[in-house]
């Protein structure tokens, strides 16, 4: 005997529930004021737009290093997602506690930034896309936009060595 469908907003509620457990394990995310914003498993990251993140105040202009780690967490916790989400879909997980088996996140390899253009004094937007992810190392692009997704002004490739199962 099959079980009914969960109605939609008990899935949503459960999926939107493990996405705050998983950005909140990571003090840093919370630092910089970003945060996650789920459509199905595609996850968009805005980084509001706050004084403390401006590196030169004569243009003004995002810091570099400020834009590279908010691409660097876009990318951390994509991969990150992709793990939790399969778990959660195939019911690995139970949804009561998923906040206590959260993935153990990957670690930096390395992470290649490209400067495109001056980031200007808004709120900016990343998505990543995983390129690969095995058992042991994955790669992932991530793009950063603020007015027009069609003129990012930063990219960045990273690769990951991802933990243990």
């Amino acid at each position: 005997m099959t079980r009914p469908p969960e109605p939609v907003q008990v899935v949503k509620q459960r999926r939107d529930a493990a996405l705050r457990a998983l950005v909140s394990g990571v003090p840093y995310i919370g630092f910089l004021g970003v945060r996650f914003e789920r459509l199905g498993d595609e996850l968009t990251a805005v980084l509001p737009f706050q004084d403390k993140l401006i590196g030169n105040p004569l243009l003004p202009a995002l810091h570099g290093g400020a834009t590279s780690a908010f691409l660097e967490v876009t990318a951390i916790v994509e991969l990150a997602w992709a793990t939790l989400w399969a778990d959660l879909e195939a019911g690995r997980i139970d949804p009561d506690i998923a906040e206590t088996m959260l993935p153990r996140l990957p670690k930096t390899i390395d992470f290649t930034v490209d400067f495109l253009r001056t980031g200007l004094p808004r709120d900016a937007y990343a998505r990543a896309r995983v390129n690969r992810s095995g058992r042991r190392y994955a790669s992932v692009q991530v793009e950063g936009w603020q007015d027009n997704r069609a003129r990012p002004f930063i990219q960045a490739t990273g690769h990951f060595l991802m933990p243990d199962a």
